[in-house]
């Protein structure tokens, strides 16, 4: 899946084809912001991490602000697994305990976020890494998780918040200054105490804060499938509620369609779930016509 687009052997004139179509792309798109939520595959394999650093940063050089949420999965467990911990998931929530939190805030923080902020710097851009500390990003409160077939029962998932306030200020000074903000998923409550908070539910957030044009998720798989594998290229939020009834939309999945969901009925113009394991499937959606994973509509 990571084989790039062989552009050698094009001849001039297609390489010059391939940018002119773009150029609608480019104007329409020039001035607004897009948020991309970037975890899964793309965060792990080295030809796809250059992939998307590079698509970034041509993004900001034409014009479009982007705006990273990551996420890092992958890499808390690892951290974890070295402490001898097992993580846990309650509605595709990590449960985490106070132990947990230190290793979060460490690993998306520190390890992730840097190396992100690093590539990006490296593909030509000027990234700069943010929590939700940082100029009063994210100010959040503890998730009341309620049992979804018994309202009754809550459980309780430790330090894991749910989003009290977004204000954008200083991704907004950023922005203007041409940097590229890369956003931690971690806010912090009124006794300053740090929350883990799902980074598709920080990005569809911020994306309606900041009333992006478009709300990006990269995934580990071409878009959301139906029971047969299939690829559903567009969701309403009736279809939605049949696929969580019947099982088809579970787990992990289930906050990043919520999220998505949520950032278009309040505004975000697209929201599109696409194939983080595709070279450049960021410019494959944002700049050609090609459809491209799964767009989930408001109505």
């Amino acid at each position: 899946m990571t084989t790039s687009l062989d552009t050698a052997s094009l001849a001039p004139r297609d390489k010059a084809q391939i940018l002119a179509q773009a150029l609608p792309y480019i104007r329409r798109f020039h001035g607004k912001t897009m948020v991309i939520k970037y975890g899964g595959n793309a965060m792990t394999d080295p030809a796809l991490q250059a992939a998307f650093a590079e698509d970034v940063v041509l993004l900001k050089l034409v014009g479009i602000n982007p705006v990273v949420v990551h996420g890092g999965g992958p890499q808390i467990e690892t951290a974890l697994k070295r402490l001898g911990k097992k993580g846990e998931f309650i509605q595709g929530m990590r449960v985490t305990d106070a132990e947990t939190m230190e290793v979060v805030e460490w690993v998306l923080a520190g390890e992730v976020q840097q190396d992100i902020v690093g590539l990006i710097n490296q593909a030509g851009g000027k990234a700069v890494g943010l929590t939700g500390r940082d100029g009063g990003l994210i100010r959040a409160s503890k998730l009341r998780l309620v049992d979804p077939r018994d309202p009754t029962i809550e459980h309780d998932v430790g330090q894991v918040g749910h989003i009290d306030q977004i204000d954008p200020a200083v991704v907004q000074a950023l922005q203007d200054d041409q940097f590229i903000p890369v956003v931690s998923p971690i806010g912090f409550g009124v006794h300053n105490e740090s929350y883990n908070i799902n980074a598709d539910v920080v990005a569809a957030k911020l994306a309606t804060v900041l009333q992006a044009e478009k709300l990006l998720m990269l995934t580990n798989i071409p878009g959301v499938l139906d029971q047969a594998g299939q690829l559903l290229p567009e969701l309403t939020p009736r279809r939605i509620d049949e696929l969580v009834a019947d099982g088809t939309i579970s787990g992990g999945m289930l906050p990043k369609i919520a999220g998505a969901l949520d950032a278009a009925k309040s505004g975000v113009n697209a929201v599109h779930i696409i194939d983080g394991r595709v070279p450049h499937s960021m410019l494959l959606e944002v700049l050609t016509d090609e459809p491209f994973g799964t767009m989930i509509r408001s109505h």
